[in-house]
Order: C-alpha cells, then structure tokens, then sequence
C-alpha cells in the first residue's frame, strides 16, 4: 500500500482534520508503543500500520 493510500483511507475513516491528529497522538501498543507517524518513520509498512489502525479502532469492513 502507498503512503498516499493510507492517508486517504485514514482521512475517509476519520475525517482529515482528526486523522492526523490521531496519527500523531494516538500511541499504539500495536505498533510498539508508537504512534501512526513514529511507525511509518521507523520503517513499518503502511499496509501493516492500516492493519493495526482498523483492528484498534474498528474500521468497518468496508474501508478496510
């Protein structure tokens, strides 16, 4: 998946204002204790940072 995918599944789940700032606040144990942002720049894949966003906070099928 491309950066440029995430942010836009990330922005029609959560709306774009609240998707960056769940990004940056939110932190993950799923992600190591990190969040959406600190893992993408710790090298994590974007499909795998998705995966974790929609198991955390319940993505409907739909988007996922």
């Amino acid at each position: 998946m491309r950066l440029t995918e995430f942010w836009r599944r990330m922005d029609e789940h959560f709306g774009s204002a609240y998707a960056q700032s769940f990004a940056r606040d939110h932190v993950m144990s799923e992600l190591g204790g990190r969040t959406v942002h600190q893992a993408l720049e710790a090298g994590w894949e974007a499909k795998d940072v998705w995966r974790m966003v929609c198991q955390v906070v319940g993505v409907p099928a739909r988007l996922r």
